[in-house]
């Protein structure tokens, strides 16, 4: 899925709210938003029309529910991340990252089996 992550902490946030409740009904997400955020009725409804916008939830018949899974959100913003900082290359990212410290046996284990199942 190839989107443009762009979500305000706060929005973010609210999100994996949704994400975990869903499907909520709009009446519920008001109270939890209320509850957790300290937000008004009205604050909750245009953070989620935003997000609806941005096409990652819906709002059907007083119903909340996730256009895109937070995998899928969480990858899209991942890959934006490698392109932006390390002009998409990966092994880039992975040296940066694996830079100055040591990587235990088990995550070397589990980069290998990726390479291993991208390879076949």
């Amino acid at each position: 899925m190839d989107m443009k992550v762009e979500l305000g902490e706060i929005q973010e946030q609210f999100a994996q709210l949704i994400w975990e409740k869903e499907p909520i009904g709009s009446g519920e997400l008001v109270k939890e938003a209320e509850g957790k955020f300290g937000w008004k009725k009205s604050t909750t409804y245009t953070v989620l029309r935003k997000l609806c916008e941005k096409g990652l939830f819906q709002n059907a018949e007083g119903v909340v529910s996730a256009l895109v899974s937070k995998e899928a959100f969480d990858g899209a913003k991942s890959r934006q991340f490698v392109e932006e900082n390390f002009k998409g290359s990966l092994p880039s990212f992975l040296a940066a990252f694996a830079s100055g410290r040591k990587l235990s046996q088990k995550d070397v284990d589990e980069i290998q089996k990726m390479i291993d199942q991208y390879r076949n």
